[in-house]
């Protein structure tokens, strides 16, 4: 599945997977953002994997949120961002 949001006033955010029994499978997340320090984008794509889609997106949110290290910088988008896109890649709607 492929899914896009443009943050208002930020950058684009793109993810793919697969649904696998109801979880995210292969996540990929990536875009125009900028991540700092860019090790960070491991524990941001994985995230998500393996968790159930039926997840309501505040904990989608929180969930990216734990995963980040505190100090880590996400700009041009956000993890609400992120959920928008994955949301829309579920729907099938990917813009």
């Amino acid at each position: 599945m492929h899914g896009e949001y443009k943050t208002p006033g930020g950058k684009l955010v793109v993810v793919d997977f697969d649904v696998v029994d109801g979880r995210f499978k292969n996540m990929v997340i990536s875009g125009d953002f900028f991540l700092y320090p860019e090790e960070e984008l491991a524990p941001l794509t994985n995230a998500l994997e393996g968790v159930d889609i039926e997840l309501d997106d505040e904990s989608f949110t929180e969930r990216i949120r734990m995963d980040l290290h505190p100090e880590t910088e996400l700009m041009g988008t956000s993890p609400e961002g992120i959920v928008i896109a994955v949301r829309r890649a579920l729907a099938g709607d990917e813009a």
